[in-house]
């Protein structure tokens, strides 16, 4: 039986969120059936959910609806609007049309204090990268259960080369929140130690996940979105967040 990615190494680098002790390939289902699709405004009607307080959703939903190579129908959010003390990760069921999890996550320390502001793809940068990524196989290392993260839009996302996982940490734990902030990594989304395994077992395995920003230079870029969507997508959220603002 074939494998959805094929194991390769996990590169060495200086910017090592996970440690270089190996990790066990685990084989991945492909049958699943892609649901229908659906856009933003859908799914907040159909998942009864807020629409300013989500402003990532429209995006997430148009690249999920674009992206082939998933072979689950489950989509994650990281909303990096949102400052690190609130939930700002959410797991939906595309199929269900439900919320399965929502969470505080950990952005790179160089991408800012509470809020992450600042991006890159390079080594060493210890910043977060924006755009869509594929789930990919389950590893047990020094930062405990992980899992591997495939970035679908190279130069933006590059996660294999940057060693960039889905991990949970002690500083990812929201009572860290009390400091004023969620504890930082080196780049990768790190969950509270509680919600680790779940997540991971609910999202590996050839699932999307996206991080947004709202990034005009991520929106221009993006390899995933046509930019008239995109250009779209980016005033869509702009609007979004002023309304939002306006009832703070």
């Amino acid at each position: 039986q074939k494998t959805f990615f094929t194991p390769v190494p996990i590169p060495l680098s200086v910017e090592q969120c996970i440690d270089p002790d190996g990790y066990t390939e685990k084989k991945v289902a492909t049958s699943v059936p892609a649901p229908q699709k659906m856009d933003g405004e859908q799914l907040f009607e159909d998942m009864q959910l807020e629409g300013g307080q989500f402003p990532g959703i429209p995006t997430a939903v148009a690249g999920y609806n674009l992206i082939k190579q998933k072979s689950k129908s489950i989509l994650t959010l990281i909303d990096f609007t949102k400052p690190s003390t609130e939930k700002r990760l959410f797991v939906f069921d595309m199929e269900q049309k439900k919320m399965l999890y929502s969470s505080v996550v950990s952005h790179g320390k160089n991408s800012g204090e509470n809020y992450a502001t600042s991006f890159s793809n390079e080594v060493g940068s210890y910043k977060s990268s924006l755009g869509f990524y594929l789930t990919g196989n389950t590893y047990q290392g020094k930062n405990g259960y992980s899992l591997l993260l495939d970035g679908l839009e190279k130069g933006i996302n590059d996660g294999r080369e940057r060693a960039i996982v889905v991990h949970g940490a002690a500083y990812a734990n929201p009572s860290v929140c009390k400091s004023g902030r969620l504890g930082r990594s080196f780049g990768c989304p790190a969950l509270p130690q509680a919600l680790t395994k779940p997540i991971i077992n609910t999202i590996k395995g050839g699932s999307v996940l996206f991080i947004y920003a709202n990034n005009k230079e991520y929106m221009a870029k993006s390899s995933i979105l046509p930019n008239q969507t995109s250009q779209e997508l980016f005033t869509e959220a702009c609007e979004s967040e002023q309304t939002v603002s306006a009832h703070l």
